[in-house]
């Protein structure tokens, strides 16, 4: 729903993060530009223009109507404990056979990691699937952890 709304430099990873953060729309109404602003992946200029968007009236009357029209304005993630990628960024490159890009990057999201889609020296991992292309090249130059498939199996149910 975040996403839908249009709200300005806010797309979908941004969305769910403020989603898992926020778990309610009311709460990330009421949530201020700072503690935005320091919400890592935000930023002030994001933040800036969630505080903007849910200060105006249209907004407000909006959310009003879907809550009295019974959509659900909480987040329907559940929290996973197990927070074993905390920390760790991947990127997915090449044709993957058992998961979709989506599917794999929900999975690592998840348990606490985050994705990337351009490899750099902050890059943790990168799953590579068939047909992997540049990114895995300099992947390879950088040194990085490659991952297959079933490495990342074995990683993610470790």
């Amino acid at each position: 729903m975040l996403t839908a709304f249009g709200i300005r430099h806010v797309g979908v990873k941004a969305s769910k993060i403020l989603a898992r953060k926020y778990k309610t729309i009311d709460k990330l109404m009421n949530a201020s530009y700072d503690e935005l602003s320091y919400i890592e992946d935000i930023g002030p200029v994001m933040a800036n223009s969630i505080r903007e968007f849910f200060l105006q009236d249209q907004t407000i009357d909006l959310i009003k109507r879907l809550k009295e029209a019974g959509v659900n304005t909480k987040s329907l993630e559940e929290e996973v404990e197990d927070k074993k990628l905390e920390g760790k960024t991947f990127v997915l490159t090449g044709t993957l056979e058992k998961y979709t890009r989506t599917e794999a990057s929900d999975i690592i999201e998840k348990l606490g990691g985050k994705t990337s889609g351009s490899v750099s020296k902050k890059t943790d991992y990168v799953l590579a699937g068939e047909d992997a292309g540049s990114k895995l090249s300099k992947a390879q130059s950088l040194g990085i952890t490659i991952l297959s498939e079933e490495d990342f199996e074995r990683l993610i149910n470790s």
